[in-house]
């Protein structure tokens, strides 16, 4: 067996035993959904401080554990889940700084601050909208369309730019993305969610569906093209090597993370106005 189809088989291999237990937790609901969730914000936050600032100094680790925590809030914490967010922020941006006042070196504080913050801005808020979804009105149904809405995108993107793929869409970020990817990708997450309406989730309208099927069409691809951006940036080929044959998890939910902001948005708030 030559190298790629081993890889292949090492990530089907990988999704086969981890795919369950995802699935087992998220239909659990409350504390285990959101300690699952917690945990894969707080290796995001590692492996993005990985990337940018080579090795975790205590600062960033104090992030981690707050990228941990933010996803706990609306299930530990309901009807104060936004304030203690928002302060766990607050309290974090001074710590970062003060911090790197200390520590220095004086000439890199500003930006190893920055990152610090941006590490856990992007890790923990796209998966605390994910944990806040969970708990809300039909909650698992809209994570099960985010999961569906993204993973349709990926997919056909991938294969429509595969095999029909001719103008690239940012090469000096990622040269094998396409046009013709970007508008099967779009296609896909229509796709999911008009088959989500007709399968798990009859109480979608079919404006519900193209509402969210075009947003993750539009905004999963540039949560791919930020992280493809970060590691171009860094000279990196993976945010890490923790799922094997897969790379990091950034890696896998850099769409994700950027989705679940949008649909919970439209699930809570524009949704009921319509």
């Amino acid at each position: 067996m030559d190298d790629k189809n081993k890889n292949l088989a090492l990530r089907i291999a990988s999704a086969l035993v981890l795919l369950p237990g995802v699935i087992f937790l998220l239909l659990q609901g409350g504390f285990w959904s959101a300690v699952l969730i917690g945990a894969a914000a707080a290796i995001c936050a590692w492996e993005y401080y990985r990337i940018t600032l080579k090795h975790l100094s205590p600062a960033a680790w104090a992030a981690v554990l707050a990228a941990f925590l933010l996803p706990l809030y609306p299930h530990l914490r309901p009807q104060s889940a936004s304030d203690l967010a928002l302060w766990t922020i607050a309290v974090f941006f001074l710590l970062a700084w003060s911090y790197e006042l200390i520590q220095g070196p004086l000439d890199q504080a500003v930006i190893f601050a920055s990152h610090l913050v941006t590490g856990l801005l992007y890790a923990a808020l796209g998966l605390t909208a994910l944990s806040a979804l969970r708990r809300g009105p039909d909650g698992l149904q809209w994570v099960f369309c985010v999961l569906i809405a993204t993973w349709g995108n990926d997919t056909c993107a991938y294969f429509v730019g595969r095999f029909l793929g001719r103008h690239k869409l940012y090469p000096e970020v990622s040269p094998h993305k396409t046009w013709e990817g970007l508008i099967g990708g779009m296609g896909g997450s229509l796709v999911g969610m008009l088959i989500a309406r007709a399968t798990f989730f009859p109480a979608l309208s079919i404006g519900d569906c193209v509402a969210v099927g075009l947003a993750a069409g539009v905004v999963g691809p540039i949560g791919d093209l930020c992280e493809s951006m970060l590691k171009r940036a860094y000279h990196v080929k993976d945010s890490s090597q923790i799922i094997p044959g897969h790379g990091g998890l950034l890696d896998r939910i850099d769409a994700l993370i950027f989705n679940a902001p949008i649909v919970f948005l439209y699930a809570q708030f524009v949704r009921p106005m319509l």
